[in-house]
């Protein structure tokens, strides 16, 4: 599983090269204004992926990747990522509700998470969901359908907030 900040199409162009009737190392306006929008969108990047990644602690396999577009001045700048995460269950119902949730902290660590951190988290919710299932059954030997619990609508909350309140609200 994935947690990514948006991308587009990754683009290698060859080093910048002066234009005619441009010095060396000068920009033309266009070249100036994209070069402002990838240093911002390197940031913003790097900034969302670090976030994942801070979040994810142990459950994270691998560090951020990401991809990259050659800016007119010659330089690689972040315009897309990811961070991996193993979302597999744990051992007792207990450990996946311990990693759901670290799961869905981690999905939604950033400040404006993406659509797939949103899926991410609510997969997470599931998977909690299904867990508290089992708990409920194995402490009053009743039994609870997976159904049933599917069903029930996923809130999820920026921070926390009246039951009343959610600021998203997800159907899984």
């Amino acid at each position: 599983m994935n947690i990514s900040a948006p991308s587009s199409t990754v683009f290698n162009a060859p080093a910048a090269t002066p234009q005619r009737g441009q010095a060396a190392g000068e920009l033309s306006p266009e070249e100036a204004e994209q070069l402002r929008a990838l240093k911002a969108r390197d940031r913003e990047v790097r900034q969302h992926e670090q976030a994942h990644q801070a979040a994810a602690g142990g459950l994270a396999t691998s560090g951020a990747h990401y991809s990259f577009q050659r800016g007119p001045d010659g330089v690689n700048y972040a315009i897309g990522g990811e961070v991996s995460l193993d979302v597999s269950p744990g051992r007792t119902p207990e450990e996946t509700l311990r990693r759901a949730r670290q799961i869905s902290a981690a999905a939604l660590a950033p400040a404006e998470p993406s659509g797939q951190d949103l899926a991410v988290a609510a997969r997470a919710a599931q998977m909690a969901r299904q867990a508290e299932a089992e708990l409920a059954a194995s402490t009053d030997g009743s039994v609870v359908s997976p159904e049933v619990t599917a069903r029930t609508p996923l809130l999820i909350y920026a921070e926390p907030l009246p039951a009343q309140r959610p600021l998203i609200d997800v159907h899984a």
